[in-house]
């Protein structure tokens, strides 16, 4: 009978499966929350314990070894059995924790004011938010469920459509005001333009360029402003009499029922786009996850009007 194989640290090994599947040193990292130097660390350790290299450079990336390519798979699939027994011995001990995933933008401007009445509701679940951003890894995080944005195409997912999109412009209410009110399409060739770098995945989506042929206005130079990489930024800025941003009313809702923000025109644009709650088939009948998708979408109900989610202020889509 051969001895028992002694195993390699566990976060060797780990940060070695996150490697195989980004083939980048500094993508694993983000990924685990450490440095790219600790991950490079790890690795090394490991083709230390195994013997073996598992790790090239290949040219500005990495390629895998013939020994790294061949416990890939078992590797991958341990992993998962892990993160499965983990959560099956946490629900079997009564832990209630519920782990939500969600973009820091929507998280910020619409999840965190409503969360404490689902506390309120549900006194026995906890909720960790994980507002990290990228698309959830169901398979190895820690992850029970996440509201996600994109055209509904969720493979191996449960999708529930929590809001439809429609782009529409928003300032501050002191902006429609004074000498040089913004009242017209047109006096946007005088005001700052909010602009939010979108994920190129998305190019679908309306900016400023786009918003305005909808609205018939072509003399507003559209390269110029101020560009934010978060939603929640622009809003912020925009709220502060800053200029004005183009949103959604999902992201804008609590701003404008407070009237911090108004809609100034009548005019949106429709998107193929929406925010959906994702969870994996076999966990969506688990007790947690039904009882926050329940009350999510009724959150999200009250957050669109009567006409199917349009934005309030704006009747008109192109």
């Amino acid at each position: 009978m051969a001895p028992p194989i002694r195993l390699p640290s566990l976060n060797a090994l780990r940060a070695f499966e996150a490697v195989t599947r980004h083939l980048s040193f500094a993508k694993a990292a983000d990924e685990l929350h450490v440095t790219k130097a600790a991950i490079a660390q790890q690795v090394r350790q490991l083709e230390e314990a195994i013997g073996a290299t598992l790790v090239m450079r290949a040219g500005r990336g990495l390629r895998l070894t013939e020994a790294g390519l061949a416990g890939l798979r078992e590797l991958g699939l341990g992993f998962d059995r892990l993160t499965q027994a983990v959560r099956a011995m946490r629900e079997a001990s009564g832990n209630r924790l519920l782990v939500i995933n969600s973009s820091a933008s929507f998280a910020a401007t619409w999840l965190v004011g409503r969360i404490g009445r689902f506390k309120t509701l549900h006194p026995d679940i906890d909720v960790l938010l994980d507002a990290g951003g990228g698309q959830a890894d169901f398979a190895r995080a820690n992850v029970d469920a996440a509201i996600h944005w994109g055209k509904g195409d969720f493979p191996g997912l449960v999708a529930t459509l929590l809001f439809t999109e429609d782009v529409f412009p928003v300032c501050a209410p002191a902006l429609t005001r004074g000498a040089h009110a913004i009242s017209r399409p047109q006096d946007l060739a005088h005001a700052t333009l909010l602009h939010l770098e979108w994920n190129a995945d998305f190019s679908m989506w309306p900016d400023w360029q786009v918003w305005l042929s909808a609205a018939g206005v072509h003399n507003v130079d559209t390269n110029r402003g101020v560009w934010f990489n978060q939603m929640s930024m622009a809003l912020h800025a925009a709220a502060q009499g800053q200029g004005i941003a183009l949103t959604t009313r999902a992201i804008a809702a609590d701003e404008i029922d407070a009237g911090r923000l108004v809609a100034p025109f009548d005019t949106s644009v429709h998107t193929p786009f929406g925010y959906y709650f994702l969870c994996r088939p076999d966990r969506s009948a688990t007790p947690k996850i039904v009882a926050f998708r329940s009350w999510l979408s009724e959150e999200a109900a009250r957050s669109r009007d009567p006409a199917l989610g349009r934005p309030r202020a704006a009747r008109r889509r192109s």
